[in-house]
């Protein structure tokens, strides 16, 4: 496994216990989450891949909306993936969840995906693992093929600027985080390669507003 940073889902690894509690009382998760659901809108036979899958929770929702899609998640943290797993065979779903890194993973032709995912990751790894990450997800994606991010984006609002501070600023710090409360995941994605680069909706909550992002990588 890279040695590369990354943050735990709430920051220490302690709190990963309660990180699906959390999310849904300061993110307004099921509302923004059913959104991406939604935005992905997943095929029969389309492969997904979850970047940063936590505890499988957009996993366990794509595969019940379409149940002959291939769903597979991938996360660095340990804890997070077994709670994935768990939730996963509870829910009777067939996602599959991986530890470790995409970017350590170079995708073979035969591997790669027809739509990439990640939801609250990119707001709490460094600028240069965002820049990365990025690329490694156009990389597993085929010609053609969509991403959906979900994450903190710009704050424009004092009420969300504050609310960002004193949450997710508190938890995971303001070097990684800043960039996102400064509106630069659309910019990344463009200079990763990707094109049309659309926000899909922003959503007010308790920890400051969260984007959708969608784009396309260039058709060969």
């Amino acid at each position: 496994m890279s040695a590369a940073p990354y943050t735990p889902p709430l920051g220490v690894a302690a709190l990963t216990p309660f990180y699906d509690r959390a999310i849904g009382l300061f993110t307004r998760e099921a509302h923004w989450r059913s959104k991406l659901a939604k935005a992905i809108d997943p095929r029969p036979g389309e492969t997904i891949l979850d970047v940063g899958s936590g505890t499988g929770s957009l996993g366990v929702i794509l595969s019940s909306r379409e149940p002959n899609a291939f769903y597979r998640g991938i996360d660095p943290d340990a804890d997070a993936v077994r709670s994935a797993r768990s939730k996963a065979k509870s829910a009777g779903s067939s996602a599959l969840f991986d530890e470790g890194f995409l970017a350590d993973k170079p995708p073979s032709d035969e591997h790669r995906v027809d739509k990439v995912a990640s939801s609250l990751v990119f707001h709490q790894v460094p600028l240069s693992e965002k820049i990365r990450l990025l690329a490694a997800m156009r990389d597993w994606l085929k010609p053609g093929g969509s991403i959906f991010i979900a994450d903190y984006g710009e704050q424009r609002s004092i009420p969300m600027k504050v609310a960002f501070r004193f949450t997710v600023q508190l938890l995971d710090g303001v070097s990684d985080t800043q960039p996102n409360a400064d509106g630069i995941l659309p910019r990344l994605m463009r200079e990763a390669g990707f094109i049309d680069v659309r926000q899909l909706d922003r959503i007010a909550t308790p920890s400051g507003s969260i984007d959708l992002l969608t784009a396309r990588k260039i058709t060969a």
